[in-house]
C-alpha cells in the first residue's frame, strides 16, 4: 500500500526514528562502570594534590578561542562549531577545549588575587573531525591548570601527579615524552631559521606542510606523513635556540622527575603551534592506540592570562582523552560488572505493593541499593517474571511481598546470588519469612557476616 493510500485508509504513519549526530557517541550504563572508576580515581588523585574542580560552560564566545587558540589553527579554521545566537547576534562557539574557558573565569572572577590556583575540570569538548578510533567530534576530557606558578616545580608536578594516576589506574606502558620550547624571542629565532629551511626543500613538503609553511611552521614537525620524516629529522632543533633561563628552567624538569624515578624521552619533535605555550611541553603516549596515541598532552602557557587581558599569570596545564584512557584500561583487562543492586523487591496486590515501598525506603536508610519492581507496559507481571527481572538486577537478594505475607506479616527473602554463598548454605536453598520490623537488620548482618541475628522469629520455606 502506497503512503498516499495508507493516508487515505486512516493507516497512521510510523514515527521515523532519530539517531545520533555522526561521532557523538551514547554513553550505556553497562559502559557506566568503568567511567565512573575512571573519573573518581582521578578526582582521588588531583584532590590529593590540592588540585579543586572547576566548571565551566560548554558556550563561550567565539573571540575567545579565536584569541586564545589562533585563527589560523587547525582548531578555529576548520574544527570549531560555531554559530550567531538568533535571539541578540552573539557569535558563539561550543568548546573545544578548556583552557581557555578556565582561564577566562580566572580573570572574570580574580581567583589569583589572593595567591596561586591549583584547578581542575572534566567535561565534554566538540570539534568537527573525522570520526575515527579515539577520536570523536563530541569527546570528553579531564585536565589541571595551575596558575600563579613560574618555577619548573610545577611542571614536574603535573607530570608526576599524571603518573600517580596511570599507577593507581594499573597503566603500565604508558611513557612520558619531554621538550622546552623555550621563550617567545628564542621561537622566533628558531621560526626564521625553520623557515629558511624548509623553502630550501619547498618540492618535499606535502600540501598540509606547504599551507602550514608561513602562518604555523612548528606544526610541520608534528607531521605523520611518511615520506617526510628525514626532511623533518634534519630541520633546526629548537631546544638548540635556547637560552640560559630556558635551559636551567628545562634540566630542573629533569631532575626534580629523575629524582624521583619519573622515566622519560626528550623529544626534540614535540613542540605546541600555538604563541602563548612557551618552556616545558610533554605528553603521555601509548603504543596501543595506534595513531591516537597520546593520551595526554601539556605544558606552560605563561603569556595566555595577559592575551585574555589579565595580569601576567605564569601558568602551566595538562589535558587527558578520556576515551583514549578507558580504551587501554580495556585493553588491559580492567571489566567492571554493569551497576548492580543489593535487594530487589518483588510483590503483588496494593498491600503489598504499599507494604514494599515502606520497606524499600527503609533498606536505603540502611545504605542499601534497592530496586523497587515497578509496572511495565503489560502491567506488574507474575512472581515468575518478577523473579527473573530480579535475578537480571545482579541484585544479592529478593524480598517478596504478596497476599500471604502481608497475612502473616513477614517478607520472603531469597538468596540469588553465588556470592550470598554462605547465607544460602545457611538458609539450605530456601526462602525465609522475616517479619516487616526486622528485614532491614536480618539483611544487614547477612551481608556482613554477623550471626547476632535471633532466627527465632523466622521461618524457612523449602522449595
Amino acid at each position: 500500500m502506497s503512503e498516499n493510500k495508507k493516508a487515505e485508509a486512516g493507516v497512521e504513519k510510523k514515527a521515523e526514528k532519530i539517531a545520533a549526530i555522526k561521532g557523538m557517541n551514547d554513553i550505556l550504563p553497562v559502559d557506566a562502570p568503568l567511567w565512573e572508576l575512571f573519573e573518581n580515581t582521578a578526582q582521588s588523585v588531583f584532590k590529593s594534590y590540592g588540585f579543586q574542580q572547576i566548571r565551566t560552560p560548554i558556550v563561550e564566545q567565539t573571540s575567545l578561542f579565536a584569541r586564545g587558540i589562533g585563527s589560523v589553527t587547525d582548531i578555529v579554521e576548520k574544527e570549531m562549531y560555531s554559530f550567531e545566537d538568533s535571539m541578540n547576534g552573539d557569535k558563539l562557539t561550543l568548546r573545544p577545549e578548556n583552557t581557555a574557558g578556565v582561564v577566562r573565569a580566572v580573570i572574570e572572577h580574580n581567583l589569583t588575587y589572593e595567591g596561586p590556583k591549583r584547578l581542575w575540570y572534566t567535561g565534554p569538548m566538540f570539534r568537527h573531525e573525522k570520526p575515527q578510533r579515539g577520536r570523536y567530534r563530541q569527546f570528553y576530557q579531564i585536565g589541571a591548570e595551575a596558575l600563579g606558578f613560574a618555577g619548573p616545580d610545577i611542571d614536574a608536578e603535573l607530570i608526576m601527579m599524571c603518573q600517580r594516576l596511570w599507577d593507581d589506574l594499573g597503566l603500565d606502558k604508558v611513557r612520558l615524552e619531554l621538550n622546552s620550547i623555550g621563550d617567545a624571542d628564542e621561537r622566533l629565532k628558531h621560526r626564521a631559521d625553520l623557515i629558511a629551511y624548509f623553502e630550501q626543500h619547498r618540492d618535499q613538503l606535502d600540501n598540509e606542510a606547504q599551507r602550514r609553511l608561513y602562518t604555523n611552521p612548528l606544526r610541520i614537525l608534528d607531521t605523520k606523513n611518511p615520506a617526510m620524516q628525514a626532511l623533518v629529522n634534519q630541520a633546526p632543533k629548537l631546544i638548540d635556540y635556547l637560552g640560559d633561563e630556558s635551559l636551567k628552567h628545562f634540566e630542573r624538569v629533569q631532575a626534580i622527575l629523575r629524582h624521583n624515578s619519573i622515566p622519560f624521552t626528550i623529544n626534540t619533535r614535540l613542540v605546541r603551534g600555538l604563541d602563548y605555550y612557551n618552556r616545558t611541553v610533554f605528553e603521555w603516549v601509548s603504543d596501543d592506540l595506534g595513531a591516537q596515541g597520546t593520551i595526554c598532552a601539556g605544558g606552560r602557557y605563561d603569556t595566555l592570562v595577559t592575551v585574555f587581558g589579565g595580569k601576567e599569570t605564569p601558568s602551566c596545564g595538562f589535558a587527558m582523552g578520556i576515551e583514549r584512557i578507558l580504551e587501554l584500561l580495556k585493553l588491559s583487562g580492567e571489566a567492571l560488572a554493569p551497576n548492580q543492586c543489593d535487594v530487589y523487591l518483588v510483590h503483588q496486590s496494593d498491600a503489598g505493593q504499599m507494604q514494599s515501598f515502606v520497606l524499600a525506603e527503609r533498606l536505603r536508610d540502611a545504605g542499601l541499593d534497592v530496586v523497587l519492581h515497578c509496572a511495565s507496559l503489560t502491567g506488574l507481571g507474575s512472581f515468575k517474571s518478577q523473579m527473573k527481572r530480579a535475578d537480571a538486577s545482579g541484585a544479592g537478594y529478593a524480598i517478596i511481598v504478596g497476599e500471604d505475607e502481608i497475612k502473616q506479616g513477614r517478607a520472603m527473602v531469597k538468596a540469588l546470588r553465588s556470592e550470598s554463598a554462605d547465607a544460602a548454605q545457611r538458609m539450605e536453598n530456601s526462602q525465609i519469612a522475616v517479619p516487616f520490623e526486622d528485614v532491614v537488620d536480618y539483611l544487614v548482618e547477612q551481608m556482613t557476616g554477623s550471626d547476632d541475628h535471633d532466627p527465632g522469629n523466622c521461618n524457612h520455606t523449602h522449595h
